[in-house]
C-alpha cells in the first residue's frame, strides 16, 4: 500500500550530475544513449532531454575540470536509471553501446523488466530499461511481485531492430 503523503502518479524528476569532462559526458549521453541537448547554463552545464522534455540529464563541470570521481569504498550513488518505452527503444542505446565497443557491467532479465548496467565516463552506474507489462509480471500464490535474476540475451534485444 503506498504511503498516503504520496499521490500515485508521483514520480523522481530528473537527475543532475557533476562531471570532470563535458564534453566526453556528452558524447555518452548525447551520442551512444540518445539524448538531445535543450539548453547550454553557460560553458560549464548542459542539460538533455528525451523527446522534447525540458530536461531528464543535468551535467556540469561546476567542481572544476579534471575533477576526480568519488571512491569506491564511499556511499553516494549506485546508479540511476533510464526508462525506454519499450524493448525495441532499449535495443537502440544497446546497438550503439556495441557498435562503439563500450564496456557493459550486466544485462539481466528481472521479469517485470530487462536492463542493462554501466557506467558513465565518470563513473556513476547507469541502469537502461523497459519494463514489461504489468499483467505479465511474475507473482506468487498471493499475488506478491516475484522478481529475479537470470541473464539478458543481448541478442534477443536487438532483434527487435530488425522488427517493423
Amino acid at each position: 500500500m503506498p504511503h498516503p503523503q504520496f499521490q500515485a502518479k508521483t514520480q523522481i524528476g530528473h537527475i543532475h550530475l557533476t562531471v570532470s569532462d563535458l564534453d566526453r559526458s556528452l558524447a555518452f549521453y548525447r551520442n551512444l544513449l540518445g539524448f538531445e541537448i535543450t539548453t547550454w547554463y553557460g560553458k560549464s552545464a548542459v542539460f538533455l532531454s528525451a523527446a522534447g522534455f525540458h530536461h531528464h540529464i543535468g551535467i556540469n563541470t561546476w567542481a572544476g575540470k579534471g575533477a576526480s570521481s568519488p571512491p569506491l569504498d564511499h556511499t553516494g550513488l549506485f546508479h540511476f536509471a533510464i526508462l525506454y518505452p519499450d524493448r525495441k527503444e532499449l535495443a537502440k542505446p544497446l546497438k550503439r553501446l556495441m557498435e562503439a565497443d563500450y564496456p557493459l557491467q550486466g544485462a539481466s532479465d528481472h521479469g517485470v523488466s530487462e536492463a542493462i548496467y554501466l557506467s558513465d565516463p565518470d563513473g556513476n552506474g547507469v541502469e537502461l530499461y523497459s519494463d514489461r507489462n504489468p499483467d505479465s509480471w511474475p507473482r506468487d500464490a498471493q499475488g506478491n511481485l516475484n522478481m529475479f535474476t537470470h541473464p539478458l540475451e543481448l541478442e534477443f534485444l536487438l532483434s527487435e531492430l530488425e522488427k517493423e
